[in-house]
């Protein structure tokens, strides 16, 4: 094999499987020679891989953890897996999975070739997540097409729908995806009302990077993080929550979002005082989904939401006379 960066990618392609590689056997594979062998390890290294060399007779090299990433080879099965896995976190948005695995998602897309591209899509559409219904789902591909704008600077348009249900068309600017556990935000300076705005993804339609690159501008203050949540507190009332549940504070605390948190009150009972922006409705799902007995001493909101709620479920569930 004389292509010497052909060489290196096969080469690197061996050493990131989890094993020791002889130099003799590296050289009968690649059908160099063992000092061609030592020259393009040589080079891996000045290119950031981390390749150890074991002392012998043989010898022999792996690929080790070192102080950064270096880019992967991934074959065709590993690089489907990978983006099946990334496209059923990001599109519902679990909590834990933030804007970096939605940049890896639109990285490894855009240079999947068509025929893996399309195995992806199979996949994803052959299958139905189980989820717990605790928040809107989001296309991937609008998470990626959103992710594209953001890395790459360039102005997006898209559909926008309202709370209210109105439509709109927006060009926008946009800054940074953030995840709030339960759904997806961009944030982004709108152009047409010349002011910073935050979109709920799960609203968003039709997105279309126009390839017109800007330079980003600077938050009035703070990060995209606190943006967001200064524009939903002005958006939503701040409920208090006080909730005292029969079980145990880390079996509760394990089956709930990481901003509300009980407080031990015995050895198998909790409390969760605590201040929230969610809606009743959502706050209402989350405590039913703890499964475990609850009682709510406030807000009145939330309290009068499930008094209604279990009104309805239980004519719902009742047998005709």
């Amino acid at each position: 094999m004389t292509d010497t960066p052909a060489r290196l990618l096969n080469l690197l392609s061996l050493l990131q499987t989890p094993r020791e590689w002889p130099g003799s056997e590296l050289a009968e594979r690649l059908s160099v020679s063992p000092r061609t062998i030592r020259r393009d390890i040589d080079r891996l290294r000045d290119l950031g891989y981390p390749v150890e060399a074991s002392l012998g007779a043989v010898g022999g090299y792996r690929l080790v953890a070192g102080t950064a990433m270096p880019p992967l080879l991934l074959d065709d099965e590993e690089a489907v897996a990978i983006a099946v896995g990334l496209r059923a976190g990001a599109g519902h948005a679990i909590e834990g999975v933030d804007e970096a695995s939605v940049r890896a998602l639109a990285k490894l897309e855009q240079v999947l070739p068509a025929r893996l591209r399309r195995r992806v899509s199979t996949l994803q559409n052959a299958t139905i997540p189980l989820t717990r219904g605790d928040g809107a789902t989001v296309a991937p591909a609008t998470l990626t097409a959103l992710a594209g704008a953001v890395t790459g600077g360039e102005k997006l348009r898209f559909g926008y729908r309202a709370g209210d249900g109105a439509e709109t068309k927006r060009l926008v600017e946009p800054y940074r995806l953030v995840s709030t556990g339960h759904r997806w935000y961009l944030v982004a300076y709108d152009l047409d009302r010349a002011d910073w705005r935050t979109f709920r993804v799960d609203r968003v339609s039709d997105p279309l990077a126009t390839g017109a690159r800007f330079t980003p501008r600077e938050l009035p203050a703070g990060d995209a993080a606190q943006l967001l949540v200064r524009s939903m507190s002005r958006t939503q009332s701040e409920l208090d929550l006080d909730v005292s549940f029969e079980a145990p504070a880390d079996f509760v605390t394990a089956r709930l979002p990481s901003h509300l948190v009980p407080t031990e009150t015995g050895p198998a009972s909790c409390r969760l005082r605590a201040r929230a922006t969610d809606s009743v409705e959502w706050l209402a799902l989350r405590l039913a989904l703890v499964d475990a007995p609850f009682t709510i001493h406030g807000p009145e909101p939330l309290l009068l939401y499930v008094r209604d709620l279990s009104g309805r479920l239980a004519t719902a569930t009742a047998t005709n006379g």
